[in-house]
Formats: structure tokens, sequence, C-alpha cells
């Protein structure tokens, strides 16, 4: 759980007072620091890259941050590739992996040199009518047969329910598809959880990728040359949970890769993973607050935010801790509600939070990843801005680096 006093309770105020609620809230030093955390963890692993999920927190600011950090980019969609164009983010510092792909996607990551990473046999035939042909290829591996099935959770999808990824038995006719293809150059990836804080699936989705890779390499005469690990590197978000050991996780990634790959064997890939949330998610809050306080069959604190800002808790019954921002000491057990008109639209159920009053401020912690980016408009609702705190010593600066969604941006498109 994102801690208050990184968010300084002046800087909170002053926030509320130049750009108003709600408003998202994301800490440069904290973004930097858990990025260097991350690297720092796998030192010891050859070549290690987190490519940033910009699924996560698509705002370019925060992409130039990372790129500064060393991190590379994982793009899912046209507009994803076209923030890292912008920001002069190309080629290998791009991995392009999507689903259920249209042609225009595949052209585009081609042609900005990113390493296309292929989600389905399908799609090579599809590579071949775009007259496509990648120097570099990877294929997202799903993990569910042959002993090697892996739990997912309700935002990747089990194994056997999942339309993400290559199964078993279909990994190696697509390696030996683009092989057949004159395509010389490979990689490997997976990803199977997200937000997940044991540290033991991590090590344990090394090794099945790992021996995957050895076996590929013996079998078909193909040198893998790089493995990514996938994101999913969770948080702390109840008060009570705790940590993911990284360094654990970066030390045993480490032990295996000695284990398979040898320098003489020809076959020591680079190991990629592309976490966003561990990254942003704790360095992000959302600020809104207090319109209305009603006492029905229980007591509601309705705020300015509404799950158009942050769907998270809506969507996966995700906690995601609140703190009011008042010297209230009693402890009122309520709902925190927004304003749309559908009755799941609840950031917290039956929490026992200070008593609230009218324009008191709340804080939901840990929104810095698939916050603003999974915001939507039902309801005509317009998205909340986005601003960067930046502290020096016991000074702090604010940036707007996204501004508040205004009704004539909504209706931009109709013509009327």
């Amino acid at each position: 759980m994102s801690e208050l006093n990184i968010f300084d309770r002046n800087c909170l105020d002053q926030v509320s007072q130049d750009f108003g609620t709600p408003c998202h809230v994301y800490d440069e030093n904290l973004i930097r620091q858990r990025a260097r955390k991350l690297n720092k963890a796998f030192a010891g692993v050859k070549n290690f890259k987190n490519f940033f999920a910009v699924k996560a927190t698509p705002n370019p600011r925060i992409m130039q941050i990372l790129k500064e950090e060393g991190m590379g980019m994982d793009c899912s969609s046209a507009a994803e590739l076209e923030l890292c164009e912008r920001l002069g983010i190309r080629g290998r510092d791009i991995m392009f992996t999507s689903n259920n792909t249209p042609d225009e996607e595949f052209v585009k990551s081609c042609s900005m040199g990113a390493i296309l990473n292929i989600d389905d046999y399908e799609h090579i035939t599809r590579l071949d009518v775009l007259e496509i042909k990648p120097e570099l290829v990877s294929f997202r591996y799903l993990p569910n047969s042959s002993g090697e099935e892996r739990q997912g959770n309700q935002i990747i999808g089990s194994p056997k329910e999942s339309k993400f990824g290559i199964t078993d038995d279909r990994i190696f006719h697509c390696f030996a598809a683009m092989k057949k293809r004159n395509v010389k150059r490979f990689g490997l990836h997976t990803m199977l959880a997200s937000n997940e804080r044991n540290a033991a699936f991590f090590i344990e989705t090394a090794r099945i990728m790992f021996d995957l890779a050895k076996r590929i390499s013996e079998h078909l005469s193909i040198d893998i040359e790089f493995i990514n690990l996938g994101g999913g590197l969770g948080i702390p978000q109840h008060p009570t949970d705790s940590e993911i050991d990284i360094d654990l996780v970066g030390s045993e990634v480490g032990r295996l890769y000695t284990q398979y790959f040898h320098s003489e064997d020809g076959i020591t890939p680079d190991i990629y993973m592309e976490n966003g949330r561990y990254i942003t998610g704790p360095a992000g809050v959302l600020l809104t607050k207090v319109r209305h306080v009603t006492s029905k069959h229980k007591r509601f604190v309705g705020v300015d935010a509404s799950m158009a800002d942050f769907m998270r808790p809506a969507l996966y019954k995700d906690y995601h801790h609140v703190t009011v921002l008042n010297d209230s000491k009693e402890l009122i057990k309520c709902d925190v509600t927004g304003s749309l008109c559908e009755n799941n639209d609840k950031f917290a159920i039956d929490r026992e939070l200070p008593r609230c009053s009218r324009d008191d401020l709340l804080i939901i912690h840990d929104t810095g990843a698939h916050g603003y980016s999974m915001g939507f408009s039902y309801n005509g609702k317009t998205k909340s801005p986005e601003v960067l705190m930046r502290s020096k010593g016991e000074h702090f600066e604010l940036e707007l680096i996204r501004r508040r969604e205004q009704t004539s941006d909504l209706f931009a498109t109709l013509d009327f």
C-alpha cells in the first residue's frame, strides 16, 4: 500500500486548489526509486531489461522518466506505438504484444522495428498476406499441457480459458514455420498472471521458460536471443499485505539461468520482463472530495470521483486503501461511492473510516497503474487530470501532465 507520506498533506491541498478534484497524482521520485529497485534486483541476470507496460500508465511524461531509467516499452496497440514514436523510442526498445491484432498494427510495429511478439499460429499466415518479413520474431507461450499448467487469475485468466498465447502442442510448429520463412532471430515470451506477490510463481515461470527455450534450441536448432518472463509483479494494496521479495526473485532467476545456459553451448539469451503496476502503481493516488454524506439502510460517503476515474474496485473487487484527510478520530462504517447510475460504483464497501463531512479530501491509494488508462465516459463523465509531483527536500513541484477533459471533448466526434 502506498504510504501517505509520499504525498505531503500540503501537497495534496495544493493539488486540490490548483487542479481541482478528482485528480490523479503521481510521485516522480517514487517511480524512479521503484524502477531502480527492480533493475538492482535483476542486476545479476544477463542483460536484464524491463519493458514498461504502457497500458498501465500511458502518459508520455511518465514514459520519458522510465526511458531515462533504462526501460523499454511494452506496447499492445497503435496508440501506444505512436506514443513511443513521438518520444523517439523505436526498434528493440519496443516489444509489441497484442492479440486479435488488426493488420495495420502489424504493419506499424514492424515499420518501427519493434520486436514482434506473435500470439497465435494464425498470425503467421497473416504476416504472409501482408508481406511482412520481420527480422526478429517472438512467440507468446501459454503453458497448459505436458504437466506445465499454471494457475492464472481473473485478469489474465486460467490457462484453460485464456485467449492469450500459444499452447504447448503448437509452439514448436510456430518456431519451425518462421524458420522455414528464413527468419533467423527469435525470442520467447509468456505472461501468466497480474498483481502476483508470490515470489515462487515467478521463479517457477522462469524454470518453465528456460526449459522450453532449451528444448526449442535442441530440437529445431534455433538460438533464442531473449526470454521475456512477462510482468505481473504485484504490489501490496491492503495494509496487512506484504511486499513481494523482488530480490529473491532476481537471485533465483539468476541461479536458474546458470543451470540452464552456458556460453560454451552458444545459448545465452537476454532476460526481459514487462512490469507496469510494480513501477507506477504505488506511486499514484486518486485525490477526491466528499460531496454528500447520506444515511439510508447504511451510510454512504459520496465523492466527486467515480469508477469512470478508477474502475478496478468495481471490475475486479480489488481492495484499495482509502485515507480521509481530516482530523476526526471517530470511525464509522460506510460505503464510499461515486455518482454513476450503477450500484457497483463504489471504492469501498463497509469500510470503517473517520467521520466525513462535505469537502473533506480523500485519497484512494495505489492508483498509479490501470487507473486513468481504464477510465471511460459512461454517463457523460469527463476524465480527470494527471499531475506529477516532484519533491526536492522539503519542497515540491507540481506539473500538469494531462489536462482535465471538458464536455466539449466528449462532443468533438459528434456532428450536431
